[in-house]
């Protein structure tokens, strides 16, 4: 079985082109945690400690509440098809989060107004690409 992966390498997703915000808001909390709240929780709390197939995997986890000892064979079952990276997220398209993967493809936050941000924008060695659109052209 052909497994898929949303890991980059040495990039940098920077906010959607049509983000509404121009300073970084952390996901607000509800009553049934969001895929924004869980996954700004997991990379902020831990940054550079997971690649986006364990971040996008583990929130698919927890929403669809899959036990430890079922995970291995449920996250191949996950990744036999295509699945959507960090770019189609929501705290890149609404809520002003830039995600840069580094050499070993583990992931960190950046908020859009930060300095980090704009170093890694302006990083000759890092590859870019853009978060994807809310709403089309």
């Amino acid at each position: 079985m052909k497994l898929h992966t949303t890991n980059y390498i040495n990039t940098f997703i920077e906010v959607a082109e049509d983000c509404p915000v121009a300073k970084a808001q952390i996901p607000p909390e509800k009553k049934e945690k969001t895929l924004a709240h869980l996954q700004h929780e997991k990379i902020s709390k831990n940054p550079y400690q997971y690649s986006s197939d364990d971040i996008i995997f583990d929130c698919y986890a927890f929403k669809n509440d899959i036990s430890e000892n079922e995970k291995p064979e449920e996250r191949e079952r996950f990744f036999s098809k295509g699945q959507a990276c960090l770019r189609s997220s929501p705290l890149a398209k609404r809520y002003g989060f830039g995600f840069h993967h580094n050499k070993e493809g583990k992931v960190a936050l950046y908020p859009i107004e930060s300095e980090e941000y704009q170093k890694l924008l302006n990083d000759p060695n890092i590859a870019k690409t853009k978060a994807m659109r809310s709403k089309r052209k």
